[in-house]
Protein backbone atom coordinates (compact mmCIF):
# COMPACT_ATOMS: atom_id res chain seq x y z
CA UNK A 1 0.00 0.00 0.00
CA UNK A 2 1.78 3.34 -1.40
CA UNK A 3 -0.32 6.26 -0.16
CA UNK A 4 1.73 9.00 -2.26
CA UNK A 5 -1.24 11.08 -2.82
CA UNK A 6 -1.51 11.44 1.05
CA UNK A 7 0.05 14.88 1.35
CA UNK A 8 -2.76 15.67 -0.73
CA UNK A 9 -5.52 14.54 1.78
CA UNK A 10 -5.22 17.69 3.56
CA UNK A 11 -6.09 19.53 0.28
CA UNK A 12 -8.66 17.23 -0.49
CA UNK A 13 -10.86 18.54 2.82
CA UNK A 14 -10.19 21.91 1.94
CA UNK A 15 -11.43 21.91 -1.82
CA UNK A 16 -14.45 20.25 0.29
CA UNK A 17 -15.11 23.16 2.58
CA UNK A 18 -14.55 25.73 -0.23
CA UNK A 19 -16.19 23.27 -3.59
CA UNK A 20 -19.66 25.12 -3.35
CA UNK A 21 -18.46 28.80 -3.25
CA UNK A 22 -15.56 27.98 -5.59
CA UNK A 23 -17.10 26.30 -8.29
CA UNK A 24 -14.12 24.60 -10.43
CA UNK A 25 -11.98 24.00 -7.67
CA UNK A 26 -11.54 20.60 -6.05
CA UNK A 27 -12.66 18.18 -8.54
CA UNK A 28 -14.74 15.77 -6.18
CA UNK A 29 -17.11 18.86 -6.00
CA UNK A 30 -20.10 17.03 -7.24
CA UNK A 31 -19.51 14.02 -5.57
CA UNK A 32 -23.03 13.99 -3.74
CA UNK A 33 -22.92 17.86 -2.54
CA UNK A 34 -24.76 19.37 -5.25
CA UNK A 35 -27.26 16.87 -5.53
CA UNK A 36 -28.62 16.77 -2.00
CA UNK A 37 -28.92 20.73 -2.28
CA UNK A 38 -31.18 20.52 -5.08
CA UNK A 39 -33.15 17.90 -3.62
CA UNK A 40 -34.20 20.07 -0.30
CA UNK A 41 -34.98 22.71 -2.69
CA UNK A 42 -38.83 23.54 -3.69
CA UNK A 43 -39.72 23.61 -7.19
CA UNK A 44 -41.17 26.36 -8.93
CA UNK A 45 -43.13 23.74 -11.07
CA UNK A 46 -45.38 21.14 -10.06
CA UNK A 47 -46.05 18.12 -12.51
CA UNK A 48 -50.19 18.20 -14.44
CA UNK A 49 -49.77 22.35 -13.69
CA UNK A 50 -50.15 24.25 -16.67
CA UNK A 51 -47.96 27.70 -16.82
CA UNK A 52 -47.14 30.26 -19.57
CA UNK A 53 -43.41 30.34 -20.46
CA UNK A 54 -41.46 32.31 -22.90
CA UNK A 55 -39.02 29.87 -25.04
CA UNK A 56 -36.14 31.79 -24.93
CA UNK A 57 -33.62 29.06 -26.58
CA UNK A 58 -33.12 25.26 -28.31
CA UNK A 59 -31.44 22.66 -26.38
CA UNK A 60 -29.28 20.24 -28.06
CA UNK A 61 -32.06 17.85 -28.20
CA UNK A 62 -34.02 20.01 -30.53
CA UNK A 63 -36.87 21.20 -27.53
CA UNK A 64 -37.32 24.50 -26.36
CA UNK A 65 -36.17 25.64 -22.97
CA UNK A 66 -38.37 28.06 -21.43
CA UNK A 67 -37.54 28.85 -17.97
CA UNK A 68 -40.18 29.75 -14.59
CA UNK A 69 -38.19 31.51 -11.51
CA UNK A 70 -34.77 30.50 -12.99
CA UNK A 71 -35.95 26.63 -13.06
CA UNK A 72 -34.72 25.35 -16.83
CA UNK A 73 -38.42 23.55 -18.51
CA UNK A 74 -37.40 21.86 -21.31
CA UNK A 75 -40.95 21.93 -23.94
CA UNK A 76 -40.87 19.84 -26.76
CA UNK A 77 -41.71 20.58 -30.16
CA UNK A 78 -40.71 24.23 -28.66
CA UNK A 79 -39.66 27.22 -31.13
CA UNK A 80 -37.29 30.03 -29.92
CA UNK A 81 -38.95 32.87 -29.34
CA UNK A 82 -42.33 31.43 -28.52
CA UNK A 83 -45.05 32.61 -26.10
CA UNK A 84 -46.78 29.66 -24.86
CA UNK A 85 -48.62 27.85 -22.59
CA UNK A 86 -47.02 24.43 -21.47
CA UNK A 87 -48.50 22.01 -19.05
CA UNK A 88 -45.58 19.87 -16.87
CA UNK A 89 -45.00 16.44 -17.86
CA UNK A 90 -42.34 15.66 -15.34
CA UNK A 91 -40.32 17.39 -12.97
CA UNK A 92 -36.62 16.83 -11.57
CA UNK A 93 -34.08 17.82 -9.75
CA UNK A 94 -32.51 20.04 -11.26
CA UNK A 95 -35.01 20.72 -14.46
CA UNK A 96 -38.42 19.75 -15.95
CA UNK A 97 -40.17 18.73 -18.81
CA UNK A 98 -43.25 19.59 -20.78
CA UNK A 99 -45.48 19.67 -23.82
CA UNK A 100 -47.30 22.35 -25.25
CA UNK A 101 -51.08 23.27 -24.52
CA UNK A 102 -53.30 22.36 -27.22
CA UNK A 103 -55.29 25.93 -28.56
CA UNK A 104 -52.16 27.74 -27.63
CA UNK A 105 -50.99 29.91 -29.84
CA UNK A 106 -47.55 29.56 -31.38
CA UNK A 107 -45.56 32.69 -32.98
CA UNK A 108 -44.53 30.51 -35.64
CA UNK A 109 -46.95 27.94 -37.33
CA UNK A 110 -47.02 26.19 -40.34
Amino acid sequence: MVYDDQKGGAVMSYSGGYGRSNRGYGGGRDRGFGRREFDNTPKPVETGKEYDVSITEISRKGDGIARVQGFVIFVKDGKAGQNAKVKITQVGQRFASAEIVEGSSPTTSE
